[in-house]
């Protein structure tokens, strides 16, 4: 919405001066014109021969010259409606670039809230691990000093408590890899709002 507004308003502006400045020529062509025509008619009724043939040339002169402008002005327009078909191009192309930092941008912001999404699920997954790390470590104290046969009951509640070790640990890196590609993704969000930024100014 932002780029069409300013494509209409630059358009808008460059045809309302264009408008102007054709306005203008053709005033000033016109009174150009009105004031030769009156010099000629003044001409026929009070100059000599040699006075025509003087008037006659100031007034080719003249026209020459107001030829000269009017070609100097057409290349101007031209100029101007060039470089009005450079900007609506620039424009369009500022246009396919805003939209597709937005589509970026709204990717990677699902793609963010995916992440903490699975990363909240992964620190309830470790507290309950927590949870019961500590649950098998009292069991395993009380199993230590109750059991009659120790050594075997000492081994199982060992062999328990390294399994969960180990699955406690193989989380963790997992739940800090997530944590790491979670802050890769918010970087690439804030620099892709930063374009945002810089399309709008």
């Amino acid at each position: 919405l932002f780029v069409l507004n300013f494509e209409n308003r630059i358009r808008q502006n460059l045809r309302e001066k264009h408008a102007r400045h054709i306005a203008d020529l053709r005033a000033y062509y016109d009174s150009e014109i009105h004031s030769l025509k009156q010099q000629l008619e003044a001409s026929h009724k009070t100059s000599s021969s040699e006075d025509l043939k003087k008037i006659n040339q100031n007034l080719a002169d003249r026209c020459d010259q107001l030829d000269a402008a009017l070609n100097e002005a057409s290349a101007r327009i031209k100029a101007l409606e060039n470089k009005n078909n450079m900007l609506e191009k620039q424009v369009v192309d500022w246009r396919e670039r805003f939209c597709a930092v937005s589509n970026t941008s709204k990717v990677l912001q699902e793609r963010i809230e995916e992440m903490r999404t699975s990363n909240k699920d992964k620190d309830n997954t470790i507290s309950r691990l927590k949870s019961r790390l500590q649950d098998l470590e009292e069991a395993f104290e009380k199993a230590y000093k109750l059991s009659d046969n120790k050594n075997t009951r000492l081994k199982e509640e060992n062999k328990m408590f390294q399994n969960l070790l180990g699955e406690y640990e193989s989380l963790g890196k997992e739940h800090e890899r997530v944590k790491d590609t979670l802050n890769t993704t918010e970087n690439k969000l804030l620099d892709a709002n930063t374009q945002i930024s810089d399309l709008k100014r």
